[in-house]
């Protein structure tokens, strides 16, 4: 690592501007100051285009400005370059929405059941899925995973005390008991 105790200098940044990293971007775009992170961003990125992390904090910023197609490509580097598991499970759910909301349902779709199999806990992707699946026009398996979802991780006392029901139900919302 550059700079102290490295025995290297630490890279030179001009005046006034901030240093290339990941948590800078992510500290400026939790703050709300989109175009500031979008800048850094981008400067980070013609230094290191292949940074896995950098890639995603990029997309985080580009899809939080609505620039989803922008978005897709930079989350697509990411998990290309390699993630770690959180981080890729959130590159996933997020590269989906992103894809559904540019109406590439397929796509979103595919990438979406590709996060609900490698973390099958994710209630997060599970959301963005059934959204999905309804936008296939699969509104059924929609419902049915939705309230599967909601039996499963819903903290209402209400739907606590129903929670087995829901969970039957869910299984095959369409049927009609006689």
């Amino acid at each position: 690592m550059p700079g102290y105790g490295s025995g290297r200098p630490a890279e030179a940044v001009p005046h006034g501007q901030r240093p290339c990293s990941a948590p800078a971007i992510r500290r400026l775009r939790e703050d709300g100051r989109h175009d500031e992170a979008l800048a850094l961003a981008r400067r980070c990125l013609a230094d290191a285009p292949h940074d896995a992390v950098l890639c995603l904090e990029a997309a985080f910023v580009h899809d939080g400005v609505g620039r989803e197609v922008e978005a897709v490509v930079l989350y697509r580097s990411a998990l290309a370059a390699g993630l770690e598991p959180p981080q890729r499970r959130e590159a996933l759910v997020c590269l989906g929405s992103s894809l559904r909301a540019l109406a590439r349902h397929a796509e979103a779709r595919q990438t979406l059941e590709q996060a609900v199999h490698a973390h099958p806990t994710a209630g997060e992707a599970k959301a963005f899925l059934a959204m999905t699946l309804r936008n296939c026009g699969h509104s059924q398996a929609a419902v049915e995973m939705l309230l599967q979802l909601l039996a499963e991780s819903s903290a209402d006392p209400g739907i606590r005390a129903y929670r087995r029901a829901i969970a039957f139900y869910a299984r095959d919302v369409g049927r009609n008991w006689p």
